[in-house]
């Protein structure tokens, strides 16, 4: 059995919430890599059965269509199942796992035996007293071998997945819970120099203020649809313009029919954030935050552009803070690795400086952002 990149799929069991243990086998992936080691193992028992000498092509093609059929079928079986495994603990589904492989292995034994005897043209059965048990307890042997080996092959995956997403969560956590204190301290102050003047506004104000710690306490693990993103990105965008004014333009320009794509939360807002703080506010004239979403082939993309300091031509890259605003940095990085955790590497987090401008990337794959 042979490892796919494993997507964390989590279910709930009476009230447990467990995680898959099995890889999706149906992947084009996972099969390719299936059939490439079992051709693997196939050329493996041919050396040891006939030597590099007299390398026997005939049991070559023989052992790899017998392999080929009880691993392809054992990875069919597990596929269709691991939902209802999943809803197991990690023992419980390792073990019916291995029970699956070595019973996929014992009905192809037994048709192999059937087809070497040729039972179909005896009208009797004293061709089962003919069967060899040997052959039986061989093939499963082998298949209790290389099954125990994938499977803590697997296991050992499952944990290091487990560790690497609960330091990814506890990264993304630290992202949702770090909005600044000069921007909450300077929208708090807006507000408050808004209530004299225009009461309705600054109330206003306070409700996207709100909603946006409100989005940052989501659930990092689950996705929200790009309606719900760009949302708190507008908010957070009123909130900005209320201490910039006249400074911050915004350039908002959305595919349509996009809204019900799938995105991990808070990947756009802190896009948006950085452009700001490095790009937009050290310029005393502003500038204008540009903020895209298209769509090209099989994925659609988010862009973020906005205009360099003209104080600092030598800073290449915004979005690496001096000393003192690192958290700028991680949370670049933090994106990353959600995009990572949730497509793999179908996404992508890019940036770049061309001119006077400079512009930050998402590449989502449509397949893994439909609803």
């Amino acid at each position: 059995m042979v490892a796919c990149r494993k997507v964390n799929i989590k279910y709930t069991s009476s009230g447990t919430e467990l995680t898959a243990f099995i890889p999706d086998l149906c992947q084009v992936q996972a099969v390719l890599r299936i059939v490439m080691a079992t051709e693997l193992g196939a050329i493996l028992f041919t050396l040891i059965h006939s030597g590099p000498s007299t390398f026997d092509w005939n049991f070559l093609a023989l052992t790899s269509l017998f392999m080929l059929w009880i691993a392809l079928t054992s990875a069919g079986i597990l596929c269709r199942w691991r939902e209802t495994l999943a809803r197991r603990p990690t023992a419980s589904q390792a073990r019916l796992a291995f029970i699956v492989v070595l019973s996929v292995t014992l009905v192809y034994a037994l048709l192999a035996e059937c087809v070497r005897l040729q039972v179909w043209s005896q009208k009797d059965l004293h061709w089962v007293s003919d069967l060899q048990p040997g052959f039986l307890v061989y093939c499963l042997a082998i298949a209790a071998i290389l099954g125990g080996v994938g499977l803590r092959y697997l296991y050992l995956q499952h944990l290091s997945s487990q560790q690497q997403q609960a330091g990814l969560e506890a990264r993304v956590q630290a992202l949702q819970a770090r909005i600044r204190p000069h921007f909450l301290f300077n929208s708090m102050n807006s507000i408050a120099g808004l209530i004299p003047l225009d009461p309705h506004q600054a109330e206003e104000a306070v409700i996207d203020l709100a909603e946006l710690f409100r989005n940052a306490l989501r659930d990092s693990r689950e996705q929200v649809t790009l309606h719900q993103e760009l949302e708190v990105c507008q908010r957070y965008l009123r909130i900005e313009k209320l201490r910039l004014g006249d400074r911050l333009a915004i350039d908002w320009h959305i595919t349509p029919g996009m809204d019900t794509l799938r995105v991990p939360p808070l990947c756009i807002q802190p896009l948006v954030e950085n452009a700001i703080y490095h790009g937009i506010q050290p310029r005393p004239e502003g500038g204008t935050l540009r903020l895209r979403v298209y769509r090209q082939k099989d994925a659609f993309y988010i862009e973020v552009t906005n205009p360099l300091p003209d104080s600092k031509p030598q800073r290449l890259v915004p979005s690496e803070p001096e000393s003192g605003h690192q958290g700028n940095r991680v949370a670049l990085d933090n994106i990353r690795s959600r995009l990572q955790a949730f497509y793999g590497d179908q996404a992508v987090l890019k940036t770049s400086r061309q001119d006077d401008k400079f512009t930050a990337i998402i590449r989502i794959p449509l397949g893994g952002a439909d609803t």
